[in-house]
């Protein structure tokens, strides 16, 4: 029988890059993480075996990167080997096999991702600035205690 390749799902991060294997029920599961490519195998309940080998976009630290399989998948945790440079893609080739794909469930821009969060925190520092230099409370002269009485007893 005729190997194939697993549907292949990927996503960038700052440390890491993350793929995810798509085969459920995998038995005979093989993972062989390289510093410049990672090499996949394993065979689903029918007998079919995967296979996929990838060249990576950049060097990784395969000392520092794991795998983890679950019912549905296999997924690998690569770590850069230059950390906080964005990858344009998984492969060293500029060529996008038909069985990868960008996972867009957990792609996020994390570049400058930073820049953000500080206009966040400046933001909400200015929220706490205005709630806390509130002027006196209002004068609560305007309440008439007739109508909260007359509401209470036509109920």
């Amino acid at each position: 029988m005729a190997r194939q390749h697993a549907r292949t799902l990927w996503y960038d991060r700052p440390k890491y890059v993350f793929m995810e294997f798509c085969v459920e029920d995998s038995t005979d599961v093989h993972v062989l993480i390289e510093d410049h490519r990672i090499v996949f195998s394993c065979k689903n309940p029918d007998g079919v075996e995967f296979y996929n080998e990838i060249e990576f976009y950049a060097k990784v630290n395969c000392k520092d990167s794991q795998d983890k399989r679950s019912g549905r998948s296999i997924t690998c945790f690569v770590r850069k080997w230059k950390e906080k440079v964005a990858w344009p893609r998984l492969t060293k080739e500029d060529i996008k096999p038909v069985w990868l794909s960008v996972d867009f469930d957990n792609w996020r821009d994390w570049e400058g991702e930073e820049e953000v969060e500080l206009a966040q925190v400046e933001h909400y520092a200015e929220l706490l600035k205005k709630v806390s230099t509130k002027g006196p409370p209002p004068a609560m002269d305007d309440l008439d205690d007739d109508s909260d009485s007359a509401d209470a007893t036509s109920n």
